[in-house]
């Protein structure tokens, strides 16, 4: 028992703000009204966008070793919690409100949220930078919104006309 909870990475410094972002962002994701995006889409984007977020994970820190959360000996509950649930969310209500007209402001507006919740995590000291900084992040972010995201909808929607 004592090793299982060893493994969970409950002393971590900051463990609280993963947790905390994961369960409202999955709520907020599950519970809004769903406006552009059905729940079948919603589940796709769940587990693309979390499988997406471990591969990365593997490359950034476990083989490039550029952050370090909690332990880094061990995957605990907060690494679990941030790599599945928050952007995987953060994925979903994006796609619930975008469309094509508002394209630009929406990739800004959940770029600058996502390197806001980077930081924060950062600040409260379970994500440790070892070679990063967050204004690497930025790019990627804006790729990820603006770019990628809606790429997948239209491959989950099987809108053959945007591919």
């Amino acid at each position: 028992m004592e090793s299982i909870i060893k493994s969970l990475d409950l002393n971590a410094k900051g463990l609280w703000l993963p947790v905390l972002l994961g369960i409202v962002l999955l709520a907020y994701a599950l519970l809004m009204p769903k406006k552009e995006i059905s729940w079948r889409e919603l589940y796709i984007t769940i587990g693309v966008i979390g499988f997406a977020t471990w591969v990365s994970d593997s490359i950034f820190a476990k083989y490039l070793d550029l952050v370090d959360f909690g332990d880094p000996n061990i995957v605990g509950i907060g690494e679990f919690i941030t790599y599945n649930f928050v952007p995987s969310s953060l994925s979903v209500i994006y796609l619930n409100y975008f469309k094509r007209d508002h394209k630009w402001k929406l990739a800004i507006i959940f770029t600058v949220l996502s390197f806001l919740i980077e930081w924060a995590v950062a600040k409260a000291g379970y994500m440790k930078l070892t070679h990063w900084n967050h204004l690497f992040s930025i790019p990627i972010f804006f790729l990820v919104y603006r770019y990628i995201l809606p790429l997948h909808a239209n491959i989950i929607k099987c809108n053959k006309e945007h591919l």
